[in-house]
C-alpha cells in the first residue's frame, strides 16, 4: 500500500531551504556558489561571543538531565529582566517560556489560539513560519500588505478591513524578515489600537530588535506601548547573540494576564508536552543578556556598512530597485523587468552565476510585482561580486 502524506502537509512550503537543493546539485557539479540566501551569520565571519561559549561549556556537569519544560529558571529571570529594560511592565520568570528557537516559540503560540477556520493577520511580506504552521492547523491566512513606497510600513486602514469574526490575533515582525523594515512607533501603536478595538492577541517578533542602522528608525518593543492589550513577544539568542545553532529562543506574555491566562496556561502545557528545550545551552541566556555586549558594536557597524553597500548597488542595476532596510540583514530588492515569475529569475540567475537569492513569492508580495531576498551579512567582498553577476546577468538577459 502506497503512504500518503496528511492532506495539511501539501501547503508547507520554505523557500529560503527549498532553493538550497538546486544549489547543492550545481556544487556536486564543480559551481562555486555565493550563498546570499540563509539568514545564519556563522555562515559569514561572524562569531558567537567567546563568554557564552564558556558559559555552555561550564554547565555540562549540571545540564546533561532534562531541563523544567518552561525553561530554566536563571534563563528565564533573565528574560524578564530584559523585558523590563525594553520598559515592558510587570513581566516575571513565571511569564516566560524557553523555547527551541523563535521558531518553536511561533509554532506553540499559534496552536494554542487558533481554530480550523480561524485567522490571525500576518504581514505580506513576511517570515513563511507563520504561513506554514497556520497552514498546517487547519487555519486561514489572512495577510495585510507591507507598503514598499513607504520604508515597507503598512496601511493600517487597508489592515483593519481584513479584520473579520475569525481573525484572532496580528502579527508583528519588526525589524522585518524579509524586508529589514523596522516599525515606527506610530504604526505599532496603531496596530495596538486595532488589537484593543477588536479583541485581539498581538504576536511581536522581536528577533532582530538590537540589529538597528539608523537613528530615525528606533526600535520600539509593542509591550511597552500596548498597556491593556495582550502581547506575546517572541525573541532569540540565534541572530542578536550570533548561536542561531543552539536552538535557544523564548516568549513572554505581557499586558492584562486576566485576560489571557487560560491561554498562556494552554502554551505552558504545550511546553510540558515536548519535555524541554536543550538544557546546556540555555547556560547562555543569562551571560547573553547580562553579560558584556561588545559584540554588538562591531556587529552593527559590520551590518550597516554592508547594508549601504547593498542599498547603493541594487539601485544602480537596471531593473532592480530596492527600499533601505533599516535593521535586521535583509533586503527585500523588486524585479522591474518583463520575468516569467521570480522564482524562475532566480533560479536562472544561480545556474547561470552562481549566485544564490530567495525568490520573494516564498515571503508573500503585493500582486503583480516580483521580488527577491538578499542577505547581506556575507562580506563586502561576496556582495559586491553577486552584485556585479546579478548586473551581468541582467544586461545578458534583458
Amino acid at each position: 500500500m502506497k503512504v500518503t502524506p496528511a492532506d495539511r502537509t501539501r501547503k508547507i512550503t520554505y523557500a529560503i531551504r527549498d532553493v538550497v537543493v538546486e544549489a547543492q546539485k550545481l556544487e556536486k557539479q564543480g559551481k562555486k556558489i555565493i550563498y546570499l540566501n540563509v539568514g545564519d551569520p556563522l555562515k559569514y565571519d561572524f562569531e558567537t561571543p567567546k563568554h557564552m561559549v564558556e558559559a555552555v561549556s561550564r554547565s555540562w556537569k549540571e545540564s546533561s538531565s532534562y531541563a523544567d519544560s518552561l525553561g530554566l529558571l536563571e534563563a528565564r529571570q533573565a528574560v524578564a529582566r530584559e523585558a523590563k529594560r525594553l520598559g515592558i511592565p510587570g513581566v516575571t520568570e513565571e511569564d516566560v517560556v524557553m523555547t527551541s528557537g523563535g521558531s518553536e516559540g511561533i509554532s506553540m503560540a499559534i496552536g494554542a489560539l487558533i481554530n480550523k477556520g480561524e485567522n490571525i493577520l500576518l504581514p505580506k511580506p513576511g517570515y513563511p513560519l507563520y504561513n506554514a504552521v497556520v497552514n498546517y492547523l487547519d487555519g486561514e491566512i489572512n495577510e495585510y500588505e507591507l507598503e514598499e513606497e513607504n520604508e515597507w510600513q503598512p496601511d493600517i486602514e487597508k489592515m483593519k478591513k481584513k479584520i473579520n469574526s475569525k481573525t484572532r490575533a496580528i502579527v508583528i515582525i519588526s525589524p522585518n524578515n524579509p524586508t529589514g523594515a523596522v516599525y515606527t512607533k506610530e504604526t505599532i501603536m496603531k496596530i495596538i489600537a486595532l488589537a484593543r478595538e477588536h479583541n485581539l492577541v498581538i504576536f511581536s517578533d522581536e528577533t532582530y530588535d538590537k540589529l538597528i542602522f539608523d537613528d530615525n528608525f528606533k526600535f520600539h518593543a509593542a509591550g511597552s506601548l500596548a498597556g491593556d492589550v495582550p502581547v506575546v513577544t517572541f525573541n532569540t539568542l540565534s541572530k542578536n547573540y550570533l548561536c542561531p545553532g543552539w536552538r535557544v529562543g523564548w516568549l513572554f506574555f505581557s499586558g492584562p494576564m486576566e485576560k489571557f491566562s487560560e491561554y498562556a496556561e494552554a502554551v505552558k502545557q504545550l511546553a510540558r508536552a515536548r519535555l524541554s528545550i536543550s538544557h546546556p545551552m540555555q547556560f547562555a541566556v543569562k551571560p547573553a543578556l547580562e553579560g558584556p555586549q561588545d559584540h554588538l558594536k562591531g556587529l552593527v557597524a559590520k551590518l550597516k556598512a554592508r547594508r549601504d553597500i547593498t542599498y547603493k548597488r541594487l539601485n544602480e542595476i537596471p531593473g532592480i530597485s530596492c527600499a533601505k532596510p533599516r535593521g535586521s540583514f535583509y533586503a527585500f530588492p523588486k524585479i522591474e523587468l518583463p520575468i516569467e515569475s521570480d522564482k524562475k529569475f532566480v533560479l536562472d540567475l544561480l545556474r547561470e552565476e552562481g549566485v544564490l537569492f530567495v525568490f520573494g513569492s516564498g515571503f508573500g508580495q503585493k500582486e503583480g510585482t516580483n521580488h527577491f531576498r538578499v542577505v547581506f551579512a556575507a562580506s563586502e567582498e561576496a556582495l559586491k561580486e553577486g552584485y556585479n553577476r546579478l548586473e551581468r546577468f541582467i544586461k545578458k538577459r534583458f
